[in-house]
């Protein structure tokens, strides 16, 4: 199957062969070139992962996970029928019409936030399918074709979540964190709400500057940074 993505994008199918996560890191080890999209259109899931190559330290990097939460929503908006919701938790969650429908997940070359890295990947998990067919056992979790969205077809949400990253990629490049701050906030899951983070429990505020999550506890508000979301594929 031939995915169209714009120029400097380079398709990789691994469909049916290797988890794109895992392969696009050890590609991007291996020194792949950054644009490099690996994808796999099962039957059930939509996954994918893209290689970046940003030439700002890791703590600054890291905000190609909202980012590309935000280009996911505007693929996915494109698409489907326009009462479809999708919101996104700081984790990288992506959720539809409330329900729990895909992850995205983040790893890159280093973990210390301070310095530069070689490589960095942000991968797309996305149920088509509910893997119950009787929901009610999971009623969290929903997939795509759960929500009204029968006809969008996964190599089309593919080729528009790369475009519209690129589109935030570019805005992000010219103009800074504005714009993305001012999208992701409309979108964020459980703003406002109590919430449990890394064994902490407290109201998520909101994000400070670099999308590190703010946590109102009884005594004080933490600061979780997006870094701590980074991920080491197994």
């Amino acid at each position: 199957m031939t995915v169209s993505l714009p120029p400097l994008f380079d398709p990789v199918d691994v469909t049916g062969q290797a988890d794109p996560f895992q392969r696009a890191c050890a590609m991007a080890r291996a020194g792949c070139d950054a644009g490099t999209v690996l994808y796999d259109l099962g039957a059930t899931r939509l996954r994918a992962a893209l290689v970046f190559a940003p030439e700002v330290p890791l703590r600054d990097a890291v905000v190609m996970l909202p980012l590309c939460g935000v280009g996911f929503q505007n693929a996915l908006g494109a698409l489907a029928p326009p009462e479809v919701g999708v919101h996104l938790q700081w984790d990288g969650g992506l959720r539809l019409n409330g329900g729990l429908c895909g992850q995205l997940r983040i790893a890159a070359s280093g973990t210390d936030p301070a310095a530069d890295i070689d490589w960095l990947v942000v991968a797309l998990d996305l149920a088509l399918w509910p893997q119950d067919e009787d929901t009610g056992h999971t009623p969290d979790q929903t997939a795509l074709y759960a929500e009204g969205c029968a006809d969008v077809a996964p190599q089309d949400l593919l080729e528009a979540w790369v475009r519209h990253t690129l589109v935030g990629l570019n805005t992000w490049d010219d103009a800074g964190l504005a714009s993305l701050h001012r999208d992701w906030s409309g979108l964020a899951h459980g703003m406002g709400e109590d919430t449990v983070v890394q064994g902490l429990t407290g109201t998520f505020t909101g994000v400070d500057e670099r999308f590190g999550l703010l946590l109102k506890t009884d005594q004080t508000t933490a600061l979780i940074p997006l870094t701590d979301l980074l991920k080491e594929p197994t």
